[in-house]
Parts: structure tokens; sequence; C-alpha cells
């Protein structure tokens, strides 16, 4: 079957579900294989729950030939349909990547453009080579522009991305030490990251750019750019930014106060602040909508507990993200502080030099820092306001006896660490 053929099927359905979990009544279901598994093998349940076609290429479980799709790889068929709908809506599309705040960015973009447009966005952080192509297929008829997040962890990814959902504008939040493993070294990832710009020059596409960032300024002299800057001329001049801890900032005579921390968060605010003026949002709407955004999901989250202030940052890290939450925290003013620090992953054979640059980091402070982890673990040094911890169950018991009060608490760590289950303890 042609790909304009599945696109009628897919046309006639309300939904796209690669679950049978979370499978809806008139869904299209696409039977992908992993590792693990093979959902060729749930193409009959599928069909029991609901859906109304299913896309497989086992022709073992072919057994409807009404509502099932054979095709030769069911991972293709799903980007070749999401590349072919892009086409068809041919909406304007924003993909954004980077090394650190790729989901805030979407986030922020996101509920700044609604004020005016009918948007939507990667959810989650749904935004690898499955991720991509189920967001370009949540958009309608009815959506005005869409938001795509764009993740790599290797050579090629972003180039292959773009290739599906063909972006008119992109955007990279920065360049930093993530997925050292994959990409080799951080000259790996910045050249992984400029793979969208690359396709941009290639295109006669759109970046919006901050100035403010020598690698953007020089990876993108030859595309056509917007611009936004906090101290050279650009499209849009942010004039002030503070964070103690959340970031305020003004632009057009106009104060923003958000509810993010840090100031290595101020970056992605202005860069919805930039994109916002690009489409043509009032100043007083990109205001409200950036002064409303409340962040989730153990991002840059502040909150209370047991008359303890707790910056939760817990939902990712990298050497860059945690030195720049670092350097933010060491800069607050209040409360006794404790830092809780957890390992960053794949950071292949630099990662113990990575984890050891962390623990220098903090070596002039007099914070009660803990880490956990066994990178962390093994650079270990007898500074009596350092606590080192292999595991975090180790750790759990040793903060729980302490029952910190009136601290202001940085937890930090990569998603495997799940350190957001010091809340628990404190």
């Amino acid at each position: 079957m042609k790909i304009d053929e599945i696109y009628q099927c897919f046309l006639q359905c309300t939904s796209v579900s690669t679950d049978t979990r979370k499978i809806e009544p008139n869904s299209l279901f696409i039977a992908l294989k992993g590792d693990n598994f093979d959902a060729n093998t749930f193409a009959q349940e599928a069909l029991k729950k609901g859906a109304s076609f299913v896309i497989i290429d086992n022709k073992k479980y072919m057994t409807d030939e009404n509502k099932m799709i054979l095709v030769p790889d069911s991972l293709k068929a799903l980007q070749e349909l999401a590349k072919y709908h892009r086409q068809q809506l041919g909406l304007p599309v924003i993909a954004l990547t980077g090394s650190n705040g790729k989901t805030t960015t979407k986030e922020l973009i996101n509920v700044v453009l609604s004020k005016k447009y009918n948007t939507k966005a990667t959810i989650g952080n749904l935004n690898n080579h499955i991720g991509v192509p189920l967001t370009l297929l949540s958009f309608d008829e009815h959506t005005d522009i869409g938001i795509v997040e764009m993740g790599a962890n290797h050579q090629k990814e972003i180039e292959q991305l773009c290739t599906i959902a063909e972006p008119d504008f992109g955007y990279v939040t920065n360049f930093g030490k993530a997925h050292l493993e994959g990409f080799g070294g951080i000259e790996g990832v910045i050249k992984g990251k400029s793979e969208l710009y690359t396709y941009l020059q290639e295109n006669a596409k759109t970046a919006f750019v901050n100035l403010d960032d020598t690698i953007q300024k020089e990876k993108t002299e030859n595309i056509v750019r917007y611009t936004f800057s906090t101290s050279t001329k650009s499209n849009v001049e942010i004039t002030s930014v503070t964070a103690n801890p959340m970031v305020k900032l003004e632009f057009n005579n106009l104060e923003i106060q958000s509810h993010l921390i840090g100031i290595y968060n101020s970056n992605n605010i202005n860069a919805a602040i930039a994109i916002g003026k690009y489409f043509n949002i009032e100043d007083k709407d990109i205001k409200e909508a950036i002064e409303n955004y409340i962040p989730t999901n153990n991002r840059s989250q502040l909150l209370e507990k047991n008359s303890n202030q707790i910056i939760l940052d817990a939902y990712n890290a990298n050497p860059s993200s945690m030195a720049a939450a670092i350097t933010n925290f060491l800069q607050l003013d209040g409360n006794e502080k404790i830092a809780v620090l957890g390992d960053m992953f794949e950071l292949g054979t630099e990662s113990l030099d990575e984890h050891k640059k962390v623990v220098q980091l903090l070596e002039e402070s007099k914070i009660e820092t803990y880490f956990v982890g066994k990178d962390f673990y093994a650079n270990k040094t007898k500074k009596t306001n350092f606590h080192f911890f292999e595991t975090y169950e180790s750790f759990s018991e040793n903060i729980k006896s302490l029952k910190p009060k009136n601290k202001t608490i940085l937890i930090k760590g990569s998603r495997g660490m799940a350190l957001e289950r010091t809340l628990d303890v404190i």
C-alpha cells in the first residue's frame, strides 16, 4: 500500500498509538519493534480494543486484510506518514534542539504563541525518531503553528528528524556537555546539534539566534536569522536580567517576573520572547504568558517542605547544566544551603573527570553537599562539608536522620538517579 493510501486510513482515525495499553477507539495502531518486544504480536489486541486500522510489518500476524496494513518496516511507515501529513497541512513548524533547556524553552514558546495562535507542541520529551513523527501526526487542520522538540545523542539524528519534520524555523538552545559518550566529545555535540542549522541553510529557512552565544552566532552567519541579545544590537534586546532565585528581566520597558529559577533559565525565556515578537505577539501578552508559566515535572521547581525551600531540578543533568545550577545556587541569598547532587549519565570515558570538576567547583564553598552515585563516590575527598554516597539508599538513610530545617536545598541529578525521591525523606 502506498503512502497516500495509508494516509487515507489515517484520516479516518482520531488518534495514533504505538502502545496497546493506551489504545483509544477509532485510533491507528502502529506496531513497532524494540530490543525486547515486537508489537506485531499485539496487532489483534489493538483491533479488539477499538483501533480502526493497524500497521504491521510481519505477515505472520496478518489476520484482517480490511483493517491491517502490511508494510516492509513499521517505523519507516510511521516516519513517512508523519512527513506526508506535515506536507499536506503546510503549516509553519518551529524545531528546537540543544544540550540543555529544550523542553522548558518549548513550553515557553508554546504558551507565548498560543496567545494568538492555535499551537501544538511536543508532549513531554517525545523528541526522538518515534516521538517527532507522533508529534507531527497530532497536528491537524486547526493547528496554526507546530512546535517540535528534537533530541539526539549521536551524529545524524537531528539531520534525520529535520528530513521528517521539514521545519521552517529552528532554534538551538546551547551546545553543552551532554551525551558525550554518543557524540564523541563536545566538538561532536556542536556538530550534531548544528545539523539543524545545515537544514535551515540548505532550505533557505530561518534560525532564531542568541547573539550572546558565540557558537550560535558563528554557526548562523550565512543563514537567514532573527536574533536576540542582552548585550549587543539585535532584533530583540533584553535590557536587564537577574535571578534570586527567580528570573526577572526587562525588554521594551516591560518587566517580566518569571517562576523559573536560575540565570541559566534566562535564555529560555529570552528565546520565547524573541519568537513571540517574530510572530507579532503583543508585549503584554508575552509578559502574561511567561509570568503565568509554572514549571512542573521536576524541572527547576521551587517547593516548600518542612520549613525548607527546595530547588528541585532532578529531571536531567549533564556537566553544563550541573555547573550552571551550582553557580546560580552559590549566588543565592537567604537561608543556609544544602546541595544534593546525583551522578550524570552518558558521559563515556570523560565521566569520572567531569564528576571531579563538579566536586572541584564546590571546593571553595562551605555548603553542606551530598554527592550521590558511583562516579561522584569515585572522586570522594575528605572535605568536612562534603558527604559521598555510592548508592541512593545509603544517602537516604543519612539525610533522613539529619532532618534539615530552614534550609535552601538544591536537588540535581540525571533522570536515572531519580533524586526527587529525596522529597520523601526530608
